[in-house]
């Protein structure tokens, strides 16, 4: 098997109703096990790419090009495979969580896919312990910070065992040292669990020493790719 996880090429799109092209052209690859950071001012469509490469985020538009996983058309994959092999973290911790207490919470997503119980107990009890989770297990989701929100997110998507973790500023509505511990715990996963890392961010200092790959956006386009010094040196030129 090909290394390449992520293969993005000539992905142009629009969204429905508008003749403007939000991503024009865009191509690059991600191999498996790579910390892969999207960066650009805003508006260069950094959200709209990462929601291109998780099935049951596609928005409604003209698409051309491809977005695949391991060969295969994101948006050709099953809901069901999709949700497994690629978890997507979004801004907002209160968007994603759909249960009122934490463990139901951790378990919600294996219980859609029809785990068995014991597959289930085994992997909530994994992650409750991996991230720290313990002392919180039978709150309700309505007495937690929006830290612990945002990690019990991130915990209940890790818990599906995905291959490619894809993070939209995960930390935009965290305070400084909840969004430290949560990055920091975002590198944890990729070291411990080999988990393709793909995000924007906006606590530049933090994440990109540790990026294997930077893609740098501007107005839907792609400026340039590389890793973080050939990035810094093609910036500094610019």
């Amino acid at each position: 098997m090909t290394d390449t996880i992520i293969n993005v090429s000539s992905l142009s799109f629009g969204y429905a109703g508008s003749d403007v092209l939000v991503l024009e052209d865009i191509t690059f690859d991600i191999k498996k096990g790579e910390v892969a950071l999207i960066i650009g001012a805003s508006g260069s469509g950094k959200t709209t790419l990462l929601k291109m490469l998780d099935k049951s985020m596609i928005p409604e538009g003209r698409l051309s090009g491809k977005a695949e996983y391991y060969g295969r058309q994101i948006s050709s994959l099953s809901q069901a495979e999709a949700a497994v092999k690629i978890g997507y973290v979004g801004q907002n911790p209160d968007n994603q969580i759909v249960t009122d207490k934490v463990w139901h919470e951790l378990a919600f997503g294996l219980e859609s896919l029809g785990y068995d119980n014991a597959t289930i107990r085994l992997r909530v009890a994994e992650m409750a312990s991996y991230f720290g989770i313990q002392k919180w297990f039978y709150k309700n989701v309505s007495e937690l910070s929006g830290g612990q929100k945002q990690l019990l997110n991130l915990a209940s998507i890790m818990a599906m065992h995905p291959d490619i973790l894809i993070l939209d500023e995960p930390t935009s509505q965290l305070d400084p040292i909840a969004a430290s511990d949560f990055l920091e715990t975002v590198k944890k996963i990729n070291r411990d669990l080999g988990t393709t890392i793909i995000l924007t961010e906006h606590r530049l200092e933090e994440v990109f020493p540790s990026a294997d790959r930077v893609v740098v956006m501007d107005e839907g386009q792609i400026l340039c790719v590389g890793t973080p010094p050939e990035i810094g040196e093609e910036l500094k030129k610019r």
